[in-house]
């Protein structure tokens, strides 16, 4: 039986903005990436987010981003490799701490926005991300997009890679996101997203800008936590998940 991790981002308020929907994501994600202060995110509500998955056995991912709270993580940044790797470390020994009081613990790291387009072929800010992971802990598996330059890195590095895809999210013909800026960047209609979603678990596929298909080998599936309508959209992409099939789990 085919499966599949869904994941999505949470925790992505600042003391009293909240924009997500946190405790509704969590009743259909199998896996968390919590914003850990940068680009949003507080203590309180790190430490919330984290009881709150712990209690429905939701996996914890780190959602490190570069330091852009007015920018929420979105703006082209240029930090000093060393510098980001010491802030990649921060941001996972800061969630590690709610992590562990919540009876669990960091167990993958994602990078959020610009951080994680600019890596996909920046090799130098991809080796420091990596960089900042061994220092918090050389065993925690990254998520990042198929034949980025982050995952080749950090798998050179014996880190555990997990490959990811997004529902919601239009692709170029070369297999990468589409800029947010552009028109037709984020899916909105949510039986495209759910096609998309069954497509990609089962097939492997999703349709590209340009209206062709093209090949995105994915163990895990991204939805925005920040988009309208996220949880509804969530509930009906894990209905069509696992009626079209697809067990949805958290990945090993």
């Amino acid at each position: 039986m085919t499966s599949i991790d869904l994941n999505a981002d949470l925790g992505e308020g600042f003391g009293r903005w909240r924009l997500t929907d946190d405790e509704g994501l969590l009743s259909v994600v199998t896996s968390a990436n919590v914003a850990c202060g940068f680009h949003a995110g507080d203590a309180a509500t790190m430490r919330r987010v984290c009881e709150l998955a712990a209690e429905r056995g939701v996996r914890i991912g780190a959602q490190v981003s570069y330091r852009d709270l007015a920018g929420f993580g979105r703006r082209a940044m240029d930090v000093p490799p060393d510098e980001l790797a010491a802030e990649v470390a921060y941001q996972i020994g800061a969630l590690e701490v709610f992590t562990r009081a919540a009876g669990a613990r960091v167990a993958y790291v994602k990078p959020h926005g610009a951080l994680y387009n600019r890596v996909v072929h920046d090799e130098e800010q991809a080796g420091a991300v990596v960089d900042g992971v061994l220092l918090a802990d050389a065993t925690l598996p990254v998520l990042g997009l198929p034949g980025s330059r982050f995952l080749d890195v950090a798998e050179k590095a014996g880190l555990p890679v997990v490959t990811e895809a997004f529902a919601d999210r239009a692709y170029t013909q070369e297999g990468t996101l589409v800029p947010r800026g552009q028109e037709g960047a984020v899916i909105t209609d949510p039986d495209a997203v759910v096609e998309r979603s069954t497509n990609l678990a089962r097939f492997g596929v999703v349709t590209a800008h340009s209206g062709r298909d093209i090949a995105v080998r994915a163990r895990s599936l991204c939805l925005h936590g920040d988009t309208p309508g996220a949880v509804d959209l969530a509930r009906r992409v894990r209905k069509g998940l696992e009626e079209s099939g697809v067990r949805v789990e958290a990945f090993a």
